[in-house]
């Protein structure tokens, strides 16, 4: 039977679901319906509904969702049943932040290692974890099952780190570095450009203004 393809557009409102539904579960509700959850998350219940479906629905008409037993099956589609293993490429201000975020362990994103080609980084501990040099790397990731890697780096390393930590079987990139990665068919990128997200903020702020001053 051929898989059903899902649009981009439902995929990236996912995680968005998660979020409120395990507040939801932090606050003991234990159903919901597609209007509440619609009120809540200022998304139509329509929509709502529409995105469930693509994966069977989970609800009953009248019913409502199971709250924990909702929460439980995205999570299991965003791939968040298991344990995730990454290293940090660049200990800067930005590595430094991700690496002592400690939500993405309840997540099941875990930091197993932080590397920086600066040797006055080296020794440095945080959190749990102390900066490592470049050259440690790639026995590191292969020792410790390694599938993710954040790359925090200037562009003109990225290209070359990114083929080093494929040969070691990295399988996936958490890309905040400002170039496009060459990797092959099948390795994942997510690419965060933080300065497009303040231009997207710049031009809705412009738009408001245009649309207030006519």
């Amino acid at each position: 039977m051929e898989e059903k393809i899902i649009s981009q557009a439902v995929i990236a409102r996912l995680p968005r679901y998660l979020r409120y539904l395990g507040e939801l579960k932090d606050s003991n509700v234990e159903r919901i319906s597609s209007m509440e959850l619609s009120d809540l998350m200022n998304v139509t219940a329509s929509q709502i509904r529409q995105d469930f479906n693509n994966f069977g629905g989970f609800g009953q008409q009248g019913y409502g969702y199971k709250v924990n037993y909702l929460y439980d099956e995205i999570a299991k589609i965003l791939g968040l049943n298991k344990t995730h293993h990454l290293i940090i490429v660049g200990a800067g201000n930005l590595g430094q932040a991700l690496a002592n975020y400690m939500n993405f362990e309840r997540r099941g994103f875990h930091f197993k290692g932080i590397f920086d080609s600066d040797e006055s980084l080296h020794g440095k501990k945080i959190r749990d974890m102390y900066v490592q040099s470049m050259d440690e790397m790639e026995s590191f990731v292969k020792e410790n099952d390694i599938d993710i890697a954040v790359l925090t780096i200037p562009k003109n390393g990225a290209v070359k780190v990114a083929e080093q930590l494929v040969n070691c079987g990295v399988k996936a990139f958490w890309n905040f570095a400002h170039t496009d990665l060459n990797v092959p068919a099948g390795i994942v990128v997510e690419n965060v450009h933080l300065s497009d997200s303040l231009m997207k903020l710049s031009y809705k702020i412009t738009r408001n203004e245009s649309e207030i001053m006519h």
